[in-house]
C-alpha cells in the first residue's frame, strides 16, 4: 500500500510545536519509510524547506539538510500533465490549487492514502482516502507512538537531522 504524506504532516514531525501530534506524524513517516510505501511530492518538499526557512527562522543549510533527508524517499514529480489534472481536480472539487496538487500527486504516483490534515477526513478521489491521522480513536493512535524521530530544534539551534526521518508543525500553503 502505498501512502502520501502532505506537508503539514511532515512539519508537525520535524518541529515539536504539539507533541501529541509530533510522535504521531514521525511514527506514520518511520514507519512507512521503513517499509518503502512513503510518497511525497516536489510541492511537499518546497512548503517544508519555506516553513522552516521564513516562518521557523532556521537557517537554510538546517533546513536543506532536511529536506535532503525527505527528498531520499519517493518523491512524485511536478510535470505539467500533472499540473492540468490538478486545476481540473481543483474546479471538480472546488480545491484550492495547491491542495488540488497534493492530491493528483498522490493519484499519479498510486497512492491508496493521503495524510493530511488540510481536507476532510474520510474523503475519497477515485482510489485515494483522505485521512487526517490525528483524528483517529484513541485505541487507533497506541500502536503509533512506538519510535519518535529526531525534531528539529528550538530557534537558533542547530538542526540535526538523522537517518530515521524528519520533524512538522502546521497546515501550510503558500
Amino acid at each position: 500500500m502505498r501512502v502520501f504524506v502532505d506537508t503539514n504532516i511532515v512539519l508537525y514531525a520535524l518541529l515539536p510545536d504539539d507533541p501529541r501530534k509530533q510522535a504521531l506524524a514521525q511514527e506514520l513517516l518511520h514507519r512507512h519509510s521503513r517499509d518503502r510505501s512513503l510518497w511525497l511530492s516536489t510541492q511537499v518538499l518546497l512548503e517544508a524547506y519555506s516553513v522552516l526557512t521564513r516562518k521557523r527562522k532556521l537557517v537554510p543549510a538546517d533546513a536543506l539538510a532536511a529536506v535532503q533527508l525527505l527528498a531520499s524517499r519517493q518523491v512524485a514529480p511536478a510535470t505539467p500533465e500533472g499540473t492540468l489534472r490538478a486545476l481540473a481536480l481543483s474546479a471538480r472539487y472546488r480545491l484550492s490549487p495547491w491542495d488540488a496538487a497534493i492530491v493528483q500527486a498522490a493519484m499519479d504516483a498510486g497512492c491508496e492514502t493521503l495524510y493530511t490534515e488540510d481536507l476532510q477526513d474520510g474523503q475519497h478521489f477515485e482510489a485515494l482516502r483522505v485521512v487526517n491521522p490525528f483524528e483517529l480513536k484513541v485505541q487507533e493512535t497506541a500502536p503509533l507512538l512506538a519510535a519518535p524521530m529526531s525534531p528539529v530544534p528550538a530557534k537558533g539551534r542547530a538542526a540535526k537531522v538523522t537517518a530515521r526521518g524528519p520533524p512538522a508543525q502546521r497546515k501550510t500553503r503558500p
